[in-house]
């Protein structure tokens, strides 16, 4: 990095609604990752998933772009022999740490998710893009495969298996309206409205228990791996738990009471 170039950095606000916003700021570079921006993101997924004020998380990127992949001035600097996720990107279970986070992500869009910035909006449970927004899994055109493993495994679940397969041989560009149209992103939005629209999304969220909510992205990440059988008996489980919960008795007494349940925090983060 030059002198007086801007440092490359992840930053982490959460607001009084516990909306967390993690924002990839690399803007001269289209917010292109180093090695310790991603240390810094999972840092920060993690501070988020365990601080039981937060409730949703927001992942965007600065200056007009969500995340150009791999910082290639960064990674020249390194023996190809060492390249490769220097920090790992699933827990220890194989979830990748955007799925592991127990809150609700999304990630809010703005001109170009490529190569490994492609594979963060996979790993989110909705996407909210701009109408300037595009996509690309180029690994092939670099001699590669998706490198955090998602475009092999998410993505095919989330637009289709042939879908899947034509982005990821032709590296070809998905513009917004494609995406919204195939059913990658749940909403397409101009530039200056994207963080607001964000925003309305994850209050959609708030209305939810923090410990259902928490239970059922556990349960669909982990059903897509599961036996139907299998699935049955840990969401059963799941569901007497959550019949045994302060939450579910606060969400019946609002709705006897006709009122808006005030729901406590997720203390088991």
């Amino acid at each position: 990095m030059s002198d007086g170039e801007p440092l490359a950095t992840v930053d982490y606000d959460l607001d009084d609604d516990g909306i967390a916003l993690i924002t990839i700021n690399q803007p001269a570079k289209r917010n292109a990752m180093t090695y310790p921006m991603i240390e810094q993101m999972f840092a920060h997924l993690a501070r988020a998933g365990g601080d039981p004020s937060c409730r949703v998380v927001i992942l965007t990127g600065a200056g007009g772009a969500f995340c150009a992949g791999t910082d290639l001035d960064f990674l020249a600097s390194i023996p190809a022999d060492q390249r490769g996720m220097r920090s790992p990107v699933t827990d220890e279970a194989g979830w990748w740490n955007i799925v592991a986070c127990p809150r609700p992500v999304i990630a809010a869009v703005d001109g170009t998710a490529v190569g490994m910035g492609a594979e963060w909006t996979s790993h989110c449970d909705v996407r909210i893009a701009t109408t300037r927004a595009r996509f690309a899994w180029n690994f092939a055109q670099r001699g590669l495969v998706p490198d955090t493993g998602a475009g092999s495994w998410l993505l095919p679940r989330q637009v289709g298996l042939q879908r899947a397969l034509r982005l990821l041989y032709s590296g070809d560009w998905l513009s917004a309206a494609e995406a919204l149209a195939i059913g990658y992103v749940i909403d397409v939005v101009a530039p200056e409205r994207l963080l607001d629209a964000a925003r309305d999304e994850a209050r959609r969220y708030l209305t939810g228990g923090p410990q259902a909510l928490r239970r059922i992205k556990q349960l669909v990440y982990g059903g897509t791996s599961r036996a139907l059988g299998e699935h049955q008996f840990v969401s059963r489980e799941q569901l007497q738990q959550c019949f045994r919960s302060d939450e579910h008795a606060e969400g019946v007494a609002a709705f006897l009471e006709k009122r808006a349940p005030v729901f406590g925090d997720d203390a088991a983060g």
